[in-house]
């Protein structure tokens, strides 16, 4: 089972949208099981259940792994096609936001449209990975780092767009025969409040814009 799917089709994403039929994908991906135990499981009625699973197993969101017999019977084994989801931005077609109509890049809004435009490029490049049987090459950070102000937080980001830029400068091989490009995308930002230390203040530095962040 993939530990996420990045659905694409609209068809798709609006059933697993649905609120009764998010909590069957993450019942099943929890374990899967018959209609009859997630619908236990779940708490609502089993022809409603089984309502919703065919349409979620008509956009390939649930899977049948196997079948029981249960007293007379025998039961379909189902499970979720992916341990957890995200809805593409490409659902979204020509509406969905773009790092090239967003003109402030030093905004949340360029910043919101970049990682959106990552999960589209790179949720395309999954399933084409996955159905050639390959591991896609990515590198991802992740960190914390608690500023003490707003100048050493312009100070941080002058560095690291300065160490970007002379890493891109060693390794960039524009002639490079049988070579790839990459993308290489930094974001930062405030983490959430409710997530934040009890002890922190409220971040009067929320809403600068720090003239070193780096772009292109």
């Amino acid at each position: 089972m993939p530990d996420v799917a990045v659905l694409e089709d609209p068809a798709a994403a609006l059933a697993a949208l649905d609120p009764r039929r998010s909590r069957l994908l993450a019942a099943l991906a929890a374990e899967p099981a018959s209609a009859a135990a997630v619908a236990a499981r779940v708490g609502l009625p089993r022809q409603q259940v089984g309502h919703h699973l065919r349409a979620l197993e008509e956009q390939g969101l649930v899977v049948e792994v196997g079948r029981r017999r249960h007293g007379g019977i025998v039961e379909r084994v189902l499970a979720a096609s992916a341990a957890s989801y995200v809805v593409s931005p490409g659902v979204l077609g020509g509406a969905a936001a773009d790092p090239a109509r967003v003109p402030d890049r030093l905004s949340a809004a360029y910043l919101v449209a970049l990682a959106g435009r990552a999960v589209r490029e790179v949720g395309g490049l999954l399933r084409g990975a996955q159905r050639a049987g390959q591991r896609l090459p990515t590198l991802s950070l992740d960190v914390d780092v608690r500023f003490a102000s707003a100048a050493d937080r312009s100070a941080f980001a002058a560095e690291l767009a300065g160490a970007v830029r002379d890493l891109a400068a060693r390794y960039h091989d524009e002639g490079a025969a049988g070579g790839r490009t990459y993308r290489v995308v930094v974001l930062a930002h405030p983490r959430p409040q409710e997530q934040q230390d009890p002890q922190d203040p409220q971040d009067p530095q929320d809403h600068h814009h720090d003239e070193g962040t780096a772009h292109d």
